[in-house]
């Protein structure tokens, strides 16, 4: 399966190649052009919020409430939303971008991000600084090792909040393969290799879970098994980081707003501090029981860390 070369990162730890910037649009172009012809133009349009007179209606109903009840500048709250890739992030996006009291960069907005990466902190700290909006939302997925530092070093008057999203395993596998192939699998062969240490992707990682990747045989696992290993290690962060011990990181399962979005969104509203209300979940299309029916093709030993984990995982994220 032909795959996006650009998900893979710039030689150097966040750096960019001499005339990297046409190069890089040249191959987002030919990536959205393989998404628009895999899973249709609409969704597609939906999934980056391409429609013009979507995004016009919403800039609008976000400049009235800044009007009618902004925030002094320098108060608002910033909101990191983390987890891995293709875990139903957009879909929780879209829920908080419907309120106008929140300003949203995702990660395609390059006054944060380069390359999905966050840019230094004095911008991001500049960026909640100057708005009138009651919060402001960034999606860094690839930074998201980086989230209690973002948390305790941002350095706002008001205090930052976090939202880990996570997706059911086979899931997010089957999301993953038909948006990026075997990505997955070459950068954890690569990491596994020594060759990828300043690569996001292995960011946050433990001594002993390197060595746990060594372990494998890259050359014969499946893109399947290699998305669900990252997967894991990405998902196992949130307990590695300490984030589960913290009050100001939320646990939110995609698959269980699925399943109920008014009880799980109100939950989130709870977490954040304002109120719910219907236009918050006028996108979802409700779906109860597990998704995507069976499970898939995966190597025992990763499957069986994957269900430990999800167990874990869905236990701190059920209702109290």
């Amino acid at each position: 399966m032909t795959t996006p070369t650009s998900l893979f990162p710039a030689p150097g730890p966040n750096r960019l190649p001499p005339q990297a910037g046409f190069r890089r649009q040249v191959l987002r172009v030919a990536r959205h052009w393989h998404w628009a012809r895999t899973q249709g133009l609409g969704r597609l349009i939906e999934e980056d919020d391409l429609d013009p007179r979507s995004r016009a209606v919403t800039a609008a109903r976000k400049w009235r409430w800044r009007e009618a009840h902004g925030v002094a500048a320098g108060t608002a709250i910033p909101v990191f939303l983390v987890g891995v890739q293709r875990s139903g992030t957009n879909m929780i996006v879209r829920g908080l971008e419907a309120a106008p009291e929140f300003e949203v960069h995702n990660e395609n907005d390059g006054r944060v991000f380069e390359r999905f990466l966050l840019r230094p902190l004095p911008v991001v700290r500049d960026i909640v600084a100057r708005s009138r909006h009651a919060y402001v939302l960034f999606k860094p997925l690839c930074d998201s090792h980086r989230t209690a530092e973002l948390l305790d070093g941002l350095g706002t008057s008001s205090p930052g909040r976090a939202i880990w999203a996570y997706r059911s395993m086979d899931g997010r596998v089957a999301s993953a393969l038909a948006k990026f192939g075997d990505v997955n699998l070459r950068v954890l062969g690569s990491i596994a290799a020594g060759e990828g240490a300043t690569w996001w992707q292995a960011q946050g990682l433990a001594d002993e879970t390197l060595a746990f990747l060594r372990t494998f045989d890259y050359d014969a696992m499946s893109p399947a098994t290699a998305a669900a290993l990252f997967w894991c290690l990405r998902n196992r962060l949130f307990f590695d980081l300490g984030l589960d011990r913290r009050d100001d990181v939320a646990l939110v399962s995609y698959d269980a707003v699925l399943s109920d979005p008014v009880a799980r969104m109100d939950q989130l509203c709870a977490f954040l501090g304002f109120g719910w209300r219907p236009e918050l979940v006028a996108h979802i299309k409700r779906r109860p029981g597990p998704p995507n029916g069976g499970k898939l093709d995966i190597d025992p030993r990763v499957r069986r860390l994957g269900e430990e984990l999800q167990q874990r995982l869905d236990g701190l994220a059920a209702p109290r």
